[in-house]
């Protein structure tokens, strides 16, 4: 039995009136077996964004002060 060799990508997609829309394609990959795993209805909502606004919220909201140290300040 040949032995072959195999890794495992992940790639974000949405499912949507029975087909799955992937978001980027595999590198490398022309054909595969896939497992799909459904998030829930909630994230198919996000359009496209990484995070959403109030996503992380609890009892403390952020100010602009907490993002002062985070704050890009140009490439070396």
């Amino acid at each position: 039995m040949e032995e072959v060799k195999s890794t495992l990508q992940a790639v974000e997609g949405i499912y949507k009136n029975g087909m799955i829309e992937l978001s980027e394609a595999p590198q490398g990959v022309t054909e595969s077996r896939v497992i799909v795993t459904f998030l829930g209805a909630e994230s198919a909502a996000r359009n496209g964004a990484m995070m959403q606004f109030g996503m992380f919220a609890g009892s403390h909201l952020s100010t602009k002060n907490d993002f002062q140290t985070a704050d890009f300040q140009g490439d070396a």
